[in-house]
């Protein structure tokens, strides 16, 4: 019986890896997806109970919101309205959601509607919102939320 030489073996070995690298297994894509969906619940339920210590946890220290109506907020900036009680909502609640996983790195898309209380104004918002998470630390964190205004037919 003839065995393959050491170099075959060696290259076999070598594109498993490579392979594997790439693309993460199901199992570990589908945990991340479940902690991901995890996330996103936190993420509502800190905006909908005004709390913002969930809010500071899952924020990157780079985080940038990019929402209608709104300027551009850093993490401090986000966490400094959330504190400010400024707003109340009444509903924060998504929809459609898509989670894509690259390794280290996920998108998470889908649609926002919320009610908001400001200034004793109830005001209604229709987004379809992304959301980037990168994974630090062992840790995902949200760098990155962008919302838009839902097409109306």
């Amino acid at each position: 019986m003839r065995f393959p030489s050491f170099s075959i073996i060696l290259v076999l070995v070598s594109v498993a890896l490579a392979a594997t690298a790439k693309n993460p297994p199901q199992s570990t894509r589908d945990s991340d997806a479940h902690e991901l969906e995890r996330l996103e619940k936190v993420w509502n339920e800190a905006h909908e109970h005004v709390d913002a210590a969930p809010l500071e946890k899952s924020g990157a220290d780079d985080l940038e919101v990019d929402v209608p109506r709104m300027p551009v907020l850093t993490k401090t900036d986000a966490l400094s309205f959330a504190r400010s009680g400024r707003m109340k909502f009444l509903r924060y609640s998504t929809s459609d959601i898509r989670i894509r996983v690259y390794g280290d790195a996920a998108v998470v898309t889908g649609r926002l509607q919320r009610t908001r209380l400001v200034k004793g104004q109830e005001t209604s918002d229709d987004w379809r919102f992304t959301k980037i998470y990168i994974r630090e630390a062992q840790e995902w964190r949200v760098v990155s939320f962008h919302a838009s205004e839902t097409a109306q037919p």
